[in-house]
């Protein structure tokens, strides 16, 4: 059994050791560590007057503090604060990080303190779990002694560690520190996510089949892979008769998106009015949802703790694609729940009033200091679909936004056409002669003065003709969209379509027309990639992306000439560039929902008519296990997880009888190694350094951090990120990922200036994120502290830059590793 020897408990046996560990299983780990204590208050008074109430207090050793208010029906009113510390004899305190990264060596320690008068002598044991399986991996992590012995001096602390090894192809792992000395013992038990060492990468293959046709769809990189790098994480297929489906399995994208500048959460907002509206509209859709909310499926610990999914939402989008369809199924149909619906409305309402800034316009991050225009005219547009689609607008606060939204926009608008009449007065006060002045002023307005932000807002204008606009607005209004008719040729594809919407809803049907002929001359029309336009190709123009500019001609096609072979092909190449669950971008998966509903949604036809095969293997989607529950609906999803997946899947056999269009994509999703990443050559181009920050005779001192640099636990290390710009440009989204042994310093989410730069820098759970307006041409360096936390070998992961809404465009920086003593 065990003994003690000196004062320090030892293991004679491996009776002695399953004894041990028998007893360590019964400890009762604390589980509920949030910070703060939410209950429904169920007040009781006595005779007396005396006020009482219970709460159960959430496991956190720590203090806590109870606000309390009370008033009397003349409005007398008394306040009262309490402080209370939640407490044990023997406590264990585990420092722990945020997560862990796999091919990581790190140290985890725990300080057991002891309260009582007594020397204490007891054990200490790390037990890890896979938070997805409930599985043992303790050898898997390299975690061979578990249990450590201690001792700790009365009313003294102590402090135990283990070394782990992180493992690839483990996505959560429990962990479970317990203590037990005697008669006293405490535990504490949570989750943290692995974050993966390589990129994950999609590959899509749409597919679609006519009636009484019958095609073969090959995914070549699937089926030639010779990477020996590369790891398969999941195959996916889904197929239905109604694309509308695919825009109502991207909503919760867009309700579940981390970052929360202005118009990710007005997307979100969107997304909560859209499924509300679906679910109310449609009995169809509100019974599978409901039977998907309702399914055995348990949500898991990564679904219950808010903090971890978010790091699960923005580090590891593919972690809960590894679970069951069924699980999947579940959460979406908890996300439909027509009442946490309604509450995330209420709260995403909130949030967008309060980042409205007085004169009525949005800032893309909430603490800049002027609006901007692009995301303000987007969030109006975004009403608009609404609108269009049926959704009326019912809550007085979101009516209250578009009204001050408008006015703004209106603004804007009467401000470009003063500017232009003040420069044609110049020309005027210029010339010799009154006549030759008129002339010149005439001449000048008569030229083409039209920007795309004005077309923009015209687009947005047409939704709203009913609005009230002022006579002087009005004038300006009407200028410019002269300006659209005379000078439509000029223009690109996207501001082509938006010409034709406006000169529609403007009654001039003929010019609408003519340029959607002009549109179709221009288009080519393939059986592989539908109805598209050989120039719309990503750009570093946010407003001129593919997907948005797809959407909106389906939007003009459907509005104008409503002919249904030619929005079918169109939606062909849009469902061509679908990613699982999303198209690339928030405001593209917005814009592209509302194209693929536009035409109504008849729920109720179904098509269960399609033969699938892939591989040699023939589908029968009523008898998969997991899409039985949406028999009825014409829609199935089913997937294959990393040890099924063979290069023979690539193939995929389509064949159906009836009439109508059969669509359907198969998602391959793997990985890359992360640390193979060499630094980019893009025009915009990362240098990121680590310093090791000392004090000196001459103040803080910075020394670059080599192979050489001796690291301890608690030194502090600056990360200085070098950015180059060789353009200018709009919406860029800095990420600078962190090494899970180091704590920043600064948490403190704000709006920055710096050289002239104006930026919102958030920091997460395991990155920095810088978010830039408009990233002026030039060189910019970028600095913060971060204080090491644990011992260990470590990556820190790259940075890279991406433009928000032009995904395409991106750069990183090379990976970098750290090594902190033991």
């Amino acid at each position: 059994g065990a003994r003690a020897a000196n004062g320090v408990i030892l293991i004679s046996t491996k009776s002695g050791q399953k004894k041990l560990d028998t007893e360590m299983a019964t400890i009762q780990a604390r589980t509920n560590l949030q910070e703060t204590a939410f209950f429904f208050p169920q007040l009781k008074t006595d005779k007396k007057g005396n006020v009482s109430f219970e709460f159960t207090v959430p496991e956190a050793l720590t203090r806590w503090k109870l606000q309390l208010l009370a008033h009397t029906k003349e409005l007398k009113t008394a306040t009262k604060t309490l402080t209370t510390i939640t407490q044990k004899d023997l406590m264990v305190t585990p420092n722990a990080p945020r997560f862990l990264r796999e091919g990581d060596e790190i140290i985890i320690s725990a300080k057991i303190a002891n309260l009582t008068k007594n020397k204490l002598n007891g054990f200490a044991q790390l037990q890890l779990t896979d938070a997805l399986t409930g599985k043992d991996i303790n050898l898997l992590l390299d975690n061979k002694i578990k249990n450590k012995n201690f001792t700790a001096d009365a009313k003294g602390n102590t402090q135990v560690s283990w070394t782990l090894q992180i493992p690839e192809n483990l996505q959560a792992v429990q962990y479970k520190i317990v203590a037990k000395a005697g008669d006293f013992s405490d535990g504490e038990q949570n989750v943290l996510p692995v974050l993966s060492n390589r990129m994950l990468v999609t590959e899509t293959l749409p597919m679609w089949v006519r009636s009484n046709q019958t095609k073969t769809f090959t995914l070549n990189k699937l089926k030639n892979t010779t990477s020996s790098t590369l790891k398969h994480h999941r195959l996916t297929l889904e197929m239905t008769s109604n694309p509308a489906w695919y825009a109502v399995q991207a909503l919760p994208y867009l309700m579940e998106y981390p970052y929360e500048c202005a118009e990710q959460t007005f997307a979100r907002y969107y997304a909560n009015v859209l499924a509300s509206h679906i679910e109310i509209s449609n009995p169809k859709i509100q019974e599978v949802f409901n039977k998907w909310a309702s399914s055995d499926a348990l949500l898991s610990n990564l679904e219950k703790n808010p903090e971890l999914k978010s790091i699960i939402i923005e580090e590891t989008p593919w972690l809960r694609d590894a679970q069951s369809e069924t699980t999947q199924k579940k959460r979406i149909g908890l996300l439909f729940n027509l009442n946490k619906m309604k509450n995330n409305l209420q709260a995403t309402v909130l949030k967008l009033e309060q980042m409205q800034m007085s004169n009525g316009g949005f800032p893309w991050f909430k603490g800049s200091d002027y609006a901007n225009r692009n995301i303000t005219q987007h969030i109006a547009t975004g009403f608009g679909h609404l609108n269009k689609l049926g959704v009326v607008t019912t809550d007085k606060k979101a009516k209250q936004i578009l009204k001050k939204t408008i006015s703004f926009l209106d603004t804007e608008i009467l401000a470009d056409y003063n500017k232009l009449l003040e420069q044609a007065d110049k020309l005027k006060q210029k010339a010799k002669t009154k006549a030759k002045g008129l002339l010149d002023e005439k001449k000048y307005l008569a030229k083409n003065h039209l920007r795309s932000v004005q077309l923009h807002y015209l687009y947005m204008r047409s939704f709203y003709l009913d609005t009230e606009i002022d006579s002087k607005t009005k004038k300006a209004l009407t200028y410019y969209r002269n300006q659209s008719a005379t000078f439509w040729k000029e223009n690109k594809l996207y501001n082509k379509g938006l010409i034709a919407l406006i000169q529609f809803r403007d009654k001039n049907a003929v010019l609408a027309n003519k340029i959607l002929a002009s549109l179709k001359e221009n288009s080519i029309l393939s059986e592989e990639m539908g109805m598209y336009w050989k120039e719309n190709k990503a750009s570093w123009y946010w407003y001129q992306s593919p997907i948005e500019t797809q959407s909106l001609l389906i939007e003009a096609f459907s509005e104008i000439e409503n002919d249904t072979k030619t929005i079918d092909n169109l939606k062909i190449w849009l469902l061509k560039n679908k990613q699982t669950n999303q198209w690339k971008t928030t405001k593209a998966t917005t814009v592209a929902v509302y194209a693929l509903l536009m035409q109504g949604s008849d729920w109720l036809s179904v098509d269960e008519s399609v033969s699938v095969t892939i591989g040699n293997k023939k589908l029968a989607p009523a008898k998969l296990k997991d899409v039985k529950i949406e028999a009825g609906t014409g829609y199935f999803k089913t997937s294959w997880k990393a040890s099924q997946i063979t290069p023979e899947m690539a193939t995929v056999t389509l064949r159906k009888k009836d009439k109508g269009i059969a669509w359907g994509g198969l998602y391959w999703q793997y990985f890359e190694d992360l640390d193979k990443i060499t630094s980019a050559k893009t025009p915009l181009q990362l240098h990121k350094k680590l310093f090791l920050k000392t004090n000196s005779d001459m103040g803080k001192k910075l020394t670059e951090i080599t192979s050489n640099t001796k690291l301890n636990v608690g030194d502090l290390i600056t990360v200085r990120i070098e950015l180059k710009s060789d353009r200018d440009m709009s919406f860029i989204h800095m990420k600078d990922m962190r090494a899970s042994g180091v704590e920043p310093t600064s948490v403190l989410s704000e709006y920055k200036w710096q050289d002239g730069l104006g930026y919102y820098q958030s920091t997460k759970d395991a990155s920095t994120n810088f978010f830039f307006d408009n990233l002026r041409k030039g060189v910019y360096v970028f600095e913060y502290d971060v204080r090491i936390n644990n011992s260990g070998n470590f990556s820190n992961g790259i940075t890279s830059i991406q433009s928000m809404y032009a995904p395409e465009f991106s750069s990183h920086s090379e990976g970098v590793r750290i090594e902190v003593n033991k």
